[in-house]
């Protein structure tokens, strides 16, 4: 069963999967899309859907530091379910409060990341963090 995370925010989103085994969630790439002009990715969404065998989203859910819902969760919220109507897979919502600053900054603490590198992976990295933060706690809950 293989898992897809997804980072989304609005000109790009962070793909990472899990292994077959969904014990580890890889970094796969970012796709650039438009919010504004409703480019959502979706034709590299499939291709990626049907060359991991995708079973499972898992939609970094950014809620606002009081988990309230603000205007960029509501956004991922509509793109998880753009995510369910299209492929007719279940999709869940992974809180990532901070993952996106805690990836930036362990990307800084590896010191070999220049400012326009870090721009060029860091949904990835929010992506797997993403992931590993659902793999994790799916692996706890058994």
């Amino acid at each position: 069963m293989r898992v897809m995370g997804l980072d989304v925010g609005s000109r790009t989103i962070g793909i990472a999967v899990s292994d077959p085994l969904g014990w580890t969630a890889q970094g796969i790439e970012i796709i650039k899309i438009n919010e504004d002009k409703g480019d959502y990715g979706i034709e590299r969404m499939k291709e990626l859907t049907e060359s991991y065998e995708v079973e499972r989203f898992i939609v970094g859910l950014p809620k606002n530091m009081d988990s309230s819902i603000g205007p960029r969760a509501e956004a991922s919220l509509e793109y998880g379910k753009l995510l369910e109507e299209t492929f007719g897979l279940p999709v869940e919502y992974q809180d990532e409060r901070l993952t996106t600053m805690q990836a930036n900054r362990m990307l800084i603490e590896e010191g070999n990341a220049s400012r326009k590198k870090r721009k060029q992976v860091i949904d990835k990295l929010a992506a797997v963090m993403i992931l590993q933060g659902y793999l994790d706690r799916k692996a706890n809950n058994y």
